[in-house]
């Protein structure tokens, strides 16, 4: 079954502390920066992508998405990521009732997985459903209905929220569960170290 349609979110917002301060995802790795890696894999399997990142958008002007800051202020996390692509997608897309995020530290998120997030969601019967592989939940890795969007903006100014996780489980979520092995498709590049491992899984022909 097809998928209904979704807009993809690479989430970029965040500080990238660990690499020092610069633009992760605008670091190379095989010949590509870590959001186009990202948003070419996510692109097939949605009806548009957009951007989730702060600071001068000029940065991404080589980039062909919308850049959508957070719409709301105090850099609160990837969960205010999500909040800002629920909310542009009922602006400028009112015909797409889903949203999926994935980071921008990402490259190697499968092909397949807008539709088996939403494959899990409707198996399950629950509102959400959020990515795993091994025995770790990836809850910015995650399938939202547009139509809870004003829930989740309650949550991040009156409620104080800023996981992903709470908000997850505060409405109930499925899992699509993918493997680690030869490489768990939702490793992300926080630090020079895993870079230097995503490159060594390259050479390897893993990814």
């Amino acid at each position: 079954m097809m998928p209904p349609p979704t807009l993809g979110v690479v989430l970029a917002g965040g500080l990238s502390r660990r690499m020092g301060g610069d633009d992760k995802v605008l670091l190379t790795f095989e010949g590509l920066t870590l959001l186009e890696h990202v948003a070419r894999r996510l692109g097939p399997q949605c009806d548009g992508v957009i951007l989730n990142a702060n600071r001068d958008p000029a940065r991404f002007a080589a980039m062909p998405y919308p850049v959508v800051p957070d719409s709301i202020e105090g850099h609160l996390g990837p969960l205010a990521g999500v909040l800002t692509a629920l909310e542009w997608s009922a602006t400028h897309r009112p015909d797409i009732e889903w949203v999926v995020s994935a980071p921008g530290d990402t490259p190697f998120i499968p092909p397949d997985m807008v539709q088996r997030l939403h494959h899990a969601r409707r198996e399950s019967g629950q509102s959400l459903a959020c990515a795993s592989s091994g025995s770790q939940v990836h809850f910015t890795v995650g399938l939202w209905p547009v139509s809870l969007r004003h829930d989740l903006r309650r949550a991040l100014l009156e409620k104080d929220m800023r996981r992903a996780g709470d908000w997850a489980r505060l409405h109930g979520y499925a899992e699509a569960s993918w493997p680690v092995d030869p490489v768990d498709p939702f490793f992300n590049i926080n630090t020079p170290d895993d870079m230097k491992a995503a490159n060594l899984l390259a050479q390897q022909g893993l990814t």
